[in-house]
């Protein structure tokens, strides 16, 4: 009951409990005899922002402790920050699987506001955008905004001393990268929505030893 936040409530009968206060009953229960696997489905369900949280921790300190956890979620967003690894499930067939990282990592989108220096020719200009080129997958610029396709965040020092030493003055750096959610939709891209997997057959396992 410590461990849940429940303990104030310890001498309420469940039935008087919320919906987010069953859900951390249900993990209090299963973590009783101390398992060396739990297996959780939607545990965040229902909870408020610090429900969330308070899970999340009790799931790391798991791992830490040496228990596996497998994850069963619709919200990849706490399926990112919470698991190591992550399974794509489609009527009962596994059709993707790996690490978080290396799934989200890649394919890195940074948005960059700048402005020319004043009297530089339009042209000019243009040429200075252009040779972004030599480290970028692809430029597309709208007014001050620039935004570069790059295979990783490596080259961003660079980039941004680039543009300073021709004069760009450069509001802004925004890297986003690749969320577990976009490359959901991607290995799901193409199928009818008949035969698409739902985010509930999403699966993931939190593995607490090294591979």
């Amino acid at each position: 009951m410590d461990l849940v936040g429940l303990a104030q409530h310890a001498e309420k009968s469940l039935r008087a409990f919320s919906k987010g206060m069953l859900q951390r009953i249900g993990l209090a229960q299963a973590l009783l005899n101390d398992p060396a696997l739990v297996i959780l489905d939607e545990p965040t369900s229902g909870l408020d922002p610090v429900g969330r949280r308070l899970v999340r921790n009790i799931i790391r300190d798991l791992r830490t402790r040496g228990t596996a956890v497998f994850l069963n979620s619709h919200l990849l967003s706490e399926v990112e920050v919470t698991c190591d690894r992550v399974a794509f499930i489609r009527e009962g067939h596994v059709i993707h699987t790996g690490s978080v990282d290396a799934l989200v990592e890649g394919d890195l989108t940074v948005k960059i506001r700048a402005r020319a220096p004043g009297g530089m020719p339009g042209a000019r200009w243009a040429a200075v955008l252009d040779g972004l080129n030599r480290w970028c997958n692809g430029v597309r610029v709208d007014g001050e905004h620039i935004a570069l396709a790059l295979p990783n965040d490596a080259g961003l020092p660079t980039i941004n001393r680039y543009l300073v030493h021709h004069g760009a003055d450069v509001y802004a750096v925004a890297p986003q990268t690749f969320s577990l959610e976009e490359f959901f939709v991607r290995v799901i891209g193409g199928q009818s929505a008949s035969h698409a997997p739902s985010p509930q057959n999403v699966s993931s396992s939190l593995q607490a030893t090294e591979e």
